[in-house]
């Protein structure tokens, strides 16, 4: 099984749910368990009723640009998710091989911790898509076509779930935006607007890739 931990504040490790289940998702959910064809997770609330988020999400005035709020929307078809849903995608979409969970930050801050089972494809790597070789492998793997024109059929990827680090950041919200230049269906898109913000807040299991 997956090492992960929860974070708030103080780090505990985890191998599983814990013993004393006091702090449940929903009144009818303690944990989740899920399998993104690499490893298995079990997610979880801190049952720590002191923790706290670190102290770089406790703040709230970071200058902008860069790191200005983000509309709700991440453009036309994409739906917006919050926590449950980001959830119901990992045991659906992800289980199954049809989707797919984006962390969309630099890779020096993925490694600090990110969403159990995300890949790592940072928002540069998106830039230029007209004309960005580097982007050509990604998106076959992600179940793009490219036909002899260099246009892109994307009628059988993947669904994503992007994110970043929160509100405030614009970072998965550009990958998106860059996506669907290429013609990747706002449809197949899921935007978790809080991102590691959010996950965080509400003592979500977080993975931390470098260990």
């Amino acid at each position: 099984m997956k090492t992960i931990i929860c974070v708030a504040g103080a780090s505990m490790m985890s191998m599983g749910p814990a013993i004393a289940q006091n702090v449940f998702i929903t009144p009818d959910i303690p944990y989740v368990e899920f399998d993104n064809g690499r490893e298995f997770f079990v997610i979880e609330r801190n049952q720590d009723a002191e923790a706290r988020i670190p102290d770089f999400f406790t703040m709230t005035s970071r200058q902008c640009p860069p790191f200005c709020i983000q509309p709700m929307s991440g453009g036309e078809g994409v739906t917006t998710v919050g926590e449950l849903e980001v959830l119901e995608f990992m045991q659906q979409q992800v289980t199954n091989g049809t989707g797919l969970i984006v962390d969309a930050r630099l890779n020096e801050w993925y490694l600090r911790g990110t969403i159990p089972g995300a890949t790592n494809l940072p928002f540069t790597l998106f830039d230029n898509p007209a004309n960005n070789p580097f982007l050509v492998p990604v998106l076959k793997a992600l179940g793009g076509v490219q036909a002899d024109d260099g246009n892109w059929d994307m009628s059988d990827a993947r669904e994503l779930l992007m994110f970043c680090d929160g509100q405030w950041c614009g970072q998965s919200h550009m990958a998106i935006g860059n996506l669907m230049k290429i013609g990747y269906p706002g449809e197949k898109i899921r935007y978790y607007r809080d991102g590691m913000q959010g996950w965080l807040t509400v003592g979500l299991t977080v993975e931390m890739p470098s260990q």
